[in-house]
Order: C-alpha cells, then structure tokens, then sequence
C-alpha cells in the first residue's frame, strides 16, 4: 500500500496548547494562551455576546502521523463561559508502525460551562490513533462534548482494514467518576461488518452532556429530533444525557447533534441557536 507525499512523515510533532478563561464584569475572556506548534488558536469571538466566548483551534500541520503526540490543557476559572470547535476535520494518517497519541485536559471550575465542539475526524486505513480526554467538574459546572468519527476515507471507497483506534473519554466531578467511555476499535474485514463492530457503517458519533440530571420528557425529545437512515439511541445517565450515532452519513450525525446541543443549552444554559461561523465555511 502507497502513501501520498502528505502522510509520509519528515519529522514527528509534540504539539501543545494551554487555554485559561476567565469571567470578570460579564465577559469572558481567554487570559492565557500557550501554544506549540502545529496546535494554535484564533483569536477570540463573541457572536452571542460577551458572556460566551468562543475559540477555533488550528492544527497548522494539516494532519496527524504516527509518531505525533499532541497534548492541549483547557482551565476555565469560575463562571467562566465557553465555546471550543476546530477549523476543519481532523485527518489521522496512515501510521509508519507507530502510534499516534493526542490528549486533552479540562478544568472546570464553579458555575462555569465548556461546549467542547470539534469537527469530524478522519481516521485513514492503516492508522495507528489513541485519543485520551479527561474532564474534572466543579460543584455547579457542567460540560458538553461530541466526536464524530469517520472510519476510512469513504468517498474514495477506503475501509479501515488495518490499524486501530482507541478512544478513552472520563468526566469526574469532586473524585467521583460521572462518566467513563472506552473504546477500541481494530482495523479489519470482520470488525468492519460486524453488528458489534461498525456493521458497515463507516462513521460514529457520541454527545454527551453532564452537569444536571435529565428527565425522561427531555431523553423522548432529543430521540424525536433524529431524522436520519442510520442508528441512532439516546440515554439518560445519572447526571445528564448521552447520543450514540452510527451510520453514513456525516451530514445527518451533525444536524442531529446540533439539534440536541441547541435543545439543551436553550434549557439548562438558557441559550438561543448560534452556530460557529466556521462550520459555515
């Protein structure tokens, strides 16, 4: 199998970023930015208004290769109030042999809120990707967060056959765990078209929202906003709600992801409709 002159790697890349926010007079405000390359971030936007802001991340180097560790720190103070969303898809390469590792931290403090939005990631047959997300919660924060993930570059009709990918999601809140989400996922012709696999379908997705319980009404309502071809379920958990999405069709995944992120800010964040302009692009 041949790589393109993009996925074949000149040099690995250690990639950090560190955001503080903090809220004073009713704004918030990113007061820290440290940044190494190839991950930076745009300047701030307030497209609803100074209590929100929102952050596009960049990752310069167009991709990710074997080999690459990517770490970003993310610390909202209290009642600090955010919107976090990438600038494009992520692209995952076919590995050399080695892993790929990207790794975030999130602090949020007392009565403070982080929307965690990125766009899709794309994980090329042969790719070789773990990804480790852990969210620390404070008395009165919440959180809420999606991933959408493309298996194979499908339009091209790739499958992933060989590689693998991990994904480990913990959301704590004062030591105790509120949610915990592992999964493995290894390239092959039988996990691919497997019913506890992909069962053919290249693309899945979850949203999770944790910060307030949920009732049953609002679980019925955000499984009535899905209209789509592929499988969709809703849960209630202890503390919130979780989407599980598997299927074909990115577009479809994320107008119903963004229905049920508008339905909830609008009811616990009391929130009307704002979409980052860059997913617009």
């Amino acid at each position: 199998m041949s790589q393109t002159l993009a996925e074949v790697p000149l040099s690995n890349w250690h990639g950090k970023l560190n955001l503080v926010y903090a809220h004073n007079q009713g704004k918030t405000a990113l007061i820290y930015n440290q940044n190494q390359a190839p991950l930076k971030v745009q300047r701030p936007f307030y497209p609803e208004g100074q209590e929100v802001c929102h952050s596009v991340i960049l990752h310069t180097a167009g991709g990710v290769v074997g080999g690459d560790r990517l770490s970003s720190n993310f610390h909202l103070q209290p009642n600090a109030q955010v919107l976090i969303t990438t600038a494009a898809a992520s692209k995952i390469y076919r590995s050399n042999g080695t892993q790929a590792r990207q790794s975030i931290e999130v602090h949020v403090a007392e009565n403070a809120c982080l929307e965690w939005l990125p766009q899709e990631t794309i994980v090329f047959n042969g790719a070789i990707y773990r990804q480790d997300l852990r969210v620390e919660l404070a008395t009165g924060s919440c959180w809420l967060g999606w991933e959408i993930t493309r298996f194979g570059r499908s339009a091209r009709g790739e499958k992933f056959l060989l590689g693998e990918w991990r994904s480990h999601t913990e959301i704590w809140q004062q030591g105790v765990p509120l949610w915990i989400d592992r999964q493995w996922l290894p390239g092959s012709e039988e996990v691919f078209h497997s019913p506890h696999g992909l069962f053919g379908k290249p693309i899945v997705g979850s949203l999770v929202w944790v910060g307030q319980p949920i009732s049953s009404s609002i679980v019925e309502k955000a499984l009535s906003l899905w209209h789509g071809e592929g499988e969709a379920g809703v849960t209630r958990l202890e503390h919130g709600l979780l989407c599980r999405y598997r299927g074909s069709q990115t577009q479809e995944v994320r107008n119903w992801f963004i229905s049920v992120w508008q339905l909830l800010r609008q009811l616990f964040l009391v929130r009307s409709h704002c979409v980052p302009r860059v997913w617009q692009i």
